[in-house]
């Protein structure tokens, strides 16, 4: 999926009526819908429901949303608010458990929605930031980043070039990565300056 737009731009398409935008917001934020609802323990049928109701909901109030760039936020709220109404449906069912429960668990899992969102939020960043590197810098965190550690002999083989010069293009790899604005809510203040020297 490409990572090319901001959230805040695919929203204010979306919001005009460009179905690739919206279909790419929900290709994104499909698994963080489905993280929610597994947090409340439902069951496949009842996940299913939620999830499409929670898009329906969406799709149906993002007109209204006044801060596209706010959406993540409002998609959990959303989720959770429908993840909820679900859940007292399946305990009045099955177990007539008091809603003064649920409500208690509403805000437990509020921290934790709270805390999956700043992860998932974090992890889309990257991506997008990682998506506009230049290939070779790519290939060589990518690399750097297996799980099977390579040595420098063997990235140096496998990207032709030489040894002496992975760890200096390293540096600027992740300099230039640190500097993207995707990744700019997520870094300190002095991210964007942070050392490497220039474009790699």
């Amino acid at each position: 999926m490409a990572e090319d737009s901001t959230l805040a731009d695919l929203v204010v398409r979306a919001q005009k009526g460009d179905q690739d935008a919206w279909g790419r917001i929900v290709e994104r934020y499909a698994p963080f819908v489905w993280a929610i609802c597994n947090r409340y323990r439902l069951n496949r049928q009842d996940r299913d429901d939620v999830a499409q109701m929670v898009w329906l909901r969406t799709v149906e109030k993002l007109g209204s949303l006044q801060q596209p760039e706010a959406f993540a936020g409002w998609l959990a709220t959303v989720t959770q608010r429908e993840c909820l109404h679900a859940s007292r449906a399946v305990r009045r069912r099955e177990s007539n458990e008091h809603a003064l429960d649920l409500e208690r668990e509403m805000g437990d899992e509020s921290v934790m929605i709270g805390r999956e969102l700043e992860r998932f939020e974090r992890r889309a960043a990257l991506r997008a930031a990682f998506a506009q590197l230049p290939p070779h810098c790519r290939q060589l965190l990518l690399l750097l980043a297996q799980e099977q550690q390579l040595s420098y002999r063997e990235i140096a083989e496998r990207l032709c070039v030489s040894i002496g010069g992975i760890g200096p293009t390293r540096g600027r790899c992740l300099a230039r990565l640190r500097r993207s604005p995707h990744l700019k809510g997520f870094l300190g203040p002095a991210a964007g300056s942070a050392g490497g020297g220039g474009d790699a």
